[in-house]
C-alpha cells in the first residue's frame, strides 16, 4: 500500500508541475476607436462606425484580421472570437456594422454602396496601423471571418476589394433573394427567385431584428435627447425606408416583386463571387432552413471557377442550431489563416470537402462523438456517385386549406434546433397535416445507403392553376418510431398548370443534407400543400400528385474518408489516468457486489408497503398499490409503461412508479436500462407501445396540453449559435407564445449563472456553459414538473454544488424534479428519492434514506452509500 501511495503521490506531482509550466495565453487589450467612414451612392454619408482594435500581443507587426457580427448584434457579439484569434499573433479589428450597436447610419443588407465601402476604409484604416504587416505592394495582410450577415460581407468586401488576402465566411447567403424566396422546382430544374415561395417566418425575423431590437435601443437615445420614435422609425427601426418599404409590400402579398429581387441580388456574393481571388473556407451548417447547404454550393463552385482555392466544410450547425462545434470550428479558420494569411506552410492543411458526422456516444462521459471525413476535392450537390431507389404510391388527391391553416410543420424557423435536442440525431417535430399531404415510399434496404447531396425526383401535379407545394424526404424505420426529416429540411415548389393542359411536371431538387439511411429502413417522399415556415395560398384548393418518375436519384460521395489523425494530448495521457484510476481502486479496495434481485423479483422488503408520503410508489409483490391520492394532485404517475426496439427488444418493460410534489427524483440505470426512452416518453416525443403516463392526471400524448406544466432537458443542449444566451431565451419563449410577464426570465437567468456571457453569441460558449443556459431554458415558466438528463455534465465542482442547492430550492417550493445521472454521489446529496432502472424493468424505488438503510438491515456488508447500493442491484446483471 505504501508504494501505491508513493505511486500515486508522484504522479499528483508529475501533473501539478505540467500544470505549472503550460504556457498560458498571451493578454491582449483591446482599444475602442470610432472611425469615420464616407458612403452612400453618391459618397455623401457620414458614418460613424464604433471599432474596437486588439494589437498582436507580441508587439511587433502581424496580419490583421475583421471579424464581422451577424444580424442583430454587434462587435461586442465577437469580442471572444477577436481574443483568440489575437492570441495567434494577429492584429484584430472589430465593429458594428452600421445600424447596428453603437455606429451610425441604417441598415442596408451589405450593400455595396454602404456597408461593403465601410469596411474597404476600415482596411485603409489597418493599412496605416503600425501593429498591421503590409505586403510587398504596400497593402495590409488582411483577412476578413464572420458569420450569417458578417459572412456575407466577408465576401462582398473580397470580391470587390483586392487586398484582402483570405476569407472565412460561416453560415450565410449566395443568393439573398433565393433564400428569401426559393424554389426547387421549374421544367428546368433552375431555381428563379420571381416565382419562388415566400419563406415568411425567417423573413419575419430577419426584418424583426433590425426593427424590434435596433428600435429599442435607438429609442432610449432619442428618448434621453428628443422624445419618443417618430411613428416611420417604429415602423422601420434602423433599416433604410426602401428596405422597409419593400419588406412591408412583399410580406403583405407574400410574393416576390421585381423590386425586391433586384435590391437583394444587389446585396447577393452569387453577383460578384467570380471576382474573389482571396482564398476562401466555406463553413456552412447541416441544420440550416434559412440558409442551406446549397448556397456554400453555389458559391464555391463560382469561386473556384475564378481559379481561387476554396474549400468546404459541413458542420454540425447552423440558424437552426445543433452543437455548433465552436472549437473544431475554430481550429479550420485558424488552419487557414495561418497558411494563407501569415505563409506558414506547416499549419495543418484544410481538406477541399469535410462533412460532420455523428459518432454516436462515447460510453464513458455520454457526450456525442462527432467524426469529420474528408475528400480532396469538393463533388457538388451531385455527389460524385448515384444511386436510384424506386419509389411507389399512387396518384393523391391533396387540399389547400382555406387560409393555409392549419400548416404542416417541418422546421419551426429559428428553434428547430432548440426541439431536436440538438444533437445530430435529426428528431426534431416534423407534422403532416392529414388531407394535406401524399406520400410515396421505398422498399426496405438491404443495405446501408449514405445520402451526400441533393437528392431529385419528378413529380406530376394534375389540377387548376398554380400550386404551391412542399416536398420533403423521411427515413422510416417501422412503426415502433417517428419518421426522422433529417435536418428539418423541406423543398418549397411553385408548379404552374397551363390552362387546357389539366397536369405539368417538375422536377424537385430536396434539400441537400448528409445522412445514413440504415438496412431496414425506407425513404418516404412527401409533398404536402402547407408548410408553417412559407406563406401559402389562402383560397382553397384541390391538387392531384403523382410520381412522373419512380425514380429518386440519391447522391453519394465514395471519396469521403476518415481524416489522418496524429497523436493527441489524450492518448499519452489515457495511460496516465488509467494508473491513477487502478492506484485509487487498489487503495480503496472495492468489493465485488453481491447479486442484485432478478428484474421480476420484488423490491427489497424494508420498501413495501410504505406510504405514499414517502415512496416514489408504494409497491407490492413488483406491482404498484392503486393511487391513493387524487390524481390532478400528482405530478407524474406512470403503470405499466412498455416500448420496444424494432427488433423486438424491449427498451422499457413494464415501468411503473408515482412521483409526489416536492420530491427530486433520481432516475437510475446503467447505459441501456431505458431511462433516457422513459423521459421521451413523458415529454411526449414518442409514444409507448402499452401502458400509460399521466402528468397530474392528464394523459400524455404528443401535444397534449398537460405538457406545458413540464419544463425539460434532454440529450444535450441545442441552441441557435449565432445568437446571445438571452437572445435564445427569449427566442424559445417567444416561439410558446406565452406571455413574456410568465416566463420569469430573472429566475432563469440567474440559475444560469452566465453574467456577462448571455449577451455573447452561444457559439463562444464552453460546453459548461451550454449546459447551464440549458437547464434555465428548461426552468422558464417556473414549470411544475422539471426533468432533467444528466443536467451537472460540463460543470465544474462549485458549479455542480451549486446546482445541487438550485434543484433543491426548487422542489421545496412546491415544485417536481426529476433528475437521471450516473453521478450516483451527486443523486444521492440532491435527490430525496430514486428509481432504479436495469434493462427497462424496475429494479427498487423509494426515498434515498430508506434505500440505504435497507442495504444496512439486509446485512450486504456495504456501508451506506447508494454507489455501493446501486452497484449491488444491478451488479450481477450488466
Amino acid at each position: 500500500m505504501k508504494r501505491v501511495a508513493a505511486l500515486v503521490a508522484a504522479l499528483v506531482l508529475i501533473g501539478v508541475t505540467t500544470w505549472l509550466v503550460w504556457p498560458s495565453a498571451p493578454e491582449v487589450r483591446g482599444q475602442d476607436q470610432t472611425i469615420t467612414v464616407v458612403d452612400g451612392p453618391a459618397g455623401d454619408q457620414r458614418v460613424e462606425i464604433d471599432t474596437t482594435f486588439f494589437p498582436p500581443p507580441d508587439g511587433g507587426k502581424a496580419p490583421a484580421v475583421l471579424i464581422a457580427h451577424g444580424f442583430g448584434g454587434s462587435k461586442e457579439s465577437v469580442r471572444e472570437q477577436a481574443i483568440r484569434i489575437a492570441q495567434q499573433g494577429y492584429a484584430v479589428l472589430t465593429w458594428s456594422a452600421r445600424g447596428f450597436g453603437r455606429s451610425t447610419g441604417e441598415i442596408a443588407l451589405n450593400s455595396p454602396d454602404y456597408e461593403v465601402k465601410d469596411v474597404k476604409q476600415l482596411i485603409d484604416w489597418l493599412a496605416k496601423r503600425p501593429e498591421v504587416q503590409l505586403d510587398a505592394s504596400g497593402d495590409p495582410r488582411v483577412g476578413i471571418a464572420g458569420g450569417s450577415y458578417g459572412g456575407a460581407i466577408a465576401l462582398m468586401t473580397a470580391a470587390l476589394d483586392h487586398r484582402v488576402d483570405a476569407i472565412v465566411p460561416q453560415i450565410t447567403w449566395s443568393d439573398l433573394a433565393d433564400a428569401l424566396f426559393p424554389n426547387a422546382a421549374t421544367p428546368t430544374g433552375a431555381t428563379t427567385a420571381e416565382s419562388g415561395v415566400f419563406k415568411r417566418m425567417w423573413a419575419g425575423i430577419f426584418f424583426g431584428q433590425g426593427v424590434s431590437l435596433d428600435s429599442f435601443a435607438l429609442q432610449g437615445r432619442r428618448q434621453a435627447a428628443a422624445g419618443p420614435l417618430t411613428a416611420e422609425q417604429a415602423r422601420c427601426g434602423r433599416f433604410l425606408p426602401a428596405i422597409c418599404d419593400i419588406y412591408q409590400q412583399v410580406a403583405k402579398d407574400g410574393r416576390a416583386t421585381p423590386e425586391a429581387v433586384a435590391l437583394l441580388r444587389k446585396s447577393s456574393p452569387i453577383t460578384v463571387a467570380g471576382q474573389i481571388k482571396a482564398p476562401t473556407l466555406l463553413i456552412q451548417g447541416q441544420r440550416d432552413s434559412l440558409f442551406p447547404l446549397s448556397h456554400a454550393d453555389a458559391t464555391a463552385k463560382a469561386i473556384a471557377a475564378a481559379g481561387t482555392p476554396v474549400s468546404l466544410a459541413w458542420f454540425d450547425g447552423g440558424h437552426d442550431g445543433g452543437n455548433g462545434e465552436a472549437d473544431w470550428v475554430s481550429e479550420q479558420y485558424s488552419a487557414w489563416f495561418a497558411r494563407y494569411l501569415k505563409g506558414d506552410e506547416s499549419a495543418p492543411a484544410v481538406s477541399a470537402f469535410t462533412v460532420t458526422r455523428d459518432g454516436g456516444r462515447d460510453p464513458g462521459t455520454r457526450q456525442r462523438i462527432r467524426l469529420h471525413p474528408e475528400a480532396g476535392s469538393y463533388p457538388g450537390l451531385a455527389g460524385t456517385d448515384t444511386t436510384t431507389v424506386q419509389l411507389n404510391g399512387p396518384e393523391q388527391n391533396i387540399v389547400n386549406p382555406p387560409g393555409g391553416a392549419p400548416a404542416s410543420i417541418s422546421t419551426v424557423p429559428g428553434i428547430g434546433g432548440l426541439l431536436s435536442g440538438g444533437g445530430q440525431g435529426n428528431t426534431g417535430v416534423s407534422i403532416d397535416m392529414p388531407g394535406q399531404s401524399a406520400a410515396f415510399e421505398s422498399r426496405t434496404l438491404t443495405a446501408p445507403l449514405q445520402l451526400t447531396g441533393s437528392s431529385t425526383v419528378k413529380i406530376r401535379v394534375s389540377g387548376k392553376g398554380e400550386a404551391t407545394l412542399f416536398a420533403k424526404l423521411y427515413d422510416v424505420a417501422d412503426s415502433t418510431q417517428l419518421p426522422v426529416l433529417p435536418a428539418g429540411l423541406v423543398a418549397p415548389i411553385r408548379v404552374t398548370i397551363p390552362d387546357g393542359a389539366g397536369s405539368a411536371e417538375a422536377t424537385v431538387t430536396l434539400p441537400a443534407v448528409d445522412h445514413r439511411f440504415a438496412v431496414g429502413h425506407r425513404l418516404r417522399l412527401v409533398v404536402t400543400t402547407t408548410d408553417m415556415g412559407f406563406a401559402t395560398p389562402a383560397a382553397p384548393a384541390t391538387y392531384q400528385v403523382s410520381l412522373a418518375s419512380p425514380a429518386l436519384s440519391v447522391p453519394t460521395v465514395r471519396t469521403l474518408a476518415a481524416p489522418p489523425t496524429g497523436v493527441v494530448w489524450w492518448v499519452w495521457a489515457m495511460p496516465l489516468a488509467a494508473v491513477i484510476v487502478a492506484a485509487v481502486l487498489l487503495a480503496t479496495g472495492r468489493r465485488t457486489p453481491s447479486r442484485a434481485p432478478a428484474a421480476h423479483d420484488a423490491p427489497s422488503p424494508a420498501l413495501n408497503g410504505e406510504s405514499h408520503a414517502d415512496a416514489a410508489v408504494a409497491v407490492v409483490d413488483g406491482q404498484p398499490l392503486p393511487s391513493q391520492a387524487g390524481g390532478k394532485d400528482v405530478p407524474l404517475e406512470i403503470t405499466g409503461l412498455t416500448k420496444a426496439y424494432r427488433n423486438g427488444e424491449l427498451a422499457v418493460d413494464g415501468l411503473s412508479f408515482r412521483v409526489e410534489q416536492g420530491q427530486v427524483l433520481g432516475l437510475l440505470g446503467p447505459n441501456g436500462a431505458g431511462k433516457t426512452t422513459t423521459m421521451r416518453m413523458m415529454m411526449g416525443l414518442i409514444q409507448p407501445d402499452g401502458g400509460e403516463i399521466r402528468i397530474f392526471g392528464d394523459l400524455v400524448t404528443p401535444g397534449a396540453p398537460v405538457l406545458s406544466r413540464l419544463g425539460s432537458f434532454v440529450e444535450g443542449p441545442g441552441f441557435l449559435p449565432h445568437l446571445s444566451g438571452r437572445d435564445n431565451l427569449e427566442l424559445y419563449w417567444a416561439a410558446t407564445g406565452r406571455p413574456a410577464a410568465d416566463a420569469h426570465f430573472d429566475e432563469a437567468l440567474e440559475i444560469a449563472g452566465l453574467g456577462k456571457a448571455l449577451e455573447r453569441a452561444v457559439r463562444t460558449y464552453s460546453q459548461g456553459m451550454r449546459q447551464r443556459l440549458a437547464i434555465a431554458q428548461a426552468m422558464l415558466g417556473l414549470p411544475d414538473l422539471l426533468v432533467l438528463d444528466e443536467p451537472t455534465n460540463g460543470l465544474d465542482p462549485p458549479q455542480i454544488r451549486e446546482m445541487r442547492e438550485v434543484l433543491k430550492r426548487y422542489a421545496r417550493d412546491g415544485r417536481t424534479v426529476i433528475v437521471s445521472s450516473h453521478m450516483l454521489a451527486e443523486v444521492e446529496q440532491t435527490c430525496s428519492h430514486v428509481v432504479v432502472m436495469h434493462r427497462g424493468r424496475l429494479v427498487s424505488t423509494g426515498p434515498v434514506s430508506r434505500l440505504l438503510t435497507s442495504a444496512a438491515v439486509t446485512g450486504n456488508g456495504h456501508g451506506p452509500r447508494l454507489e455501493d447500493v446501486f452497484l449491488d442491484l444491478i451488479g450481477d446483471k450488466s
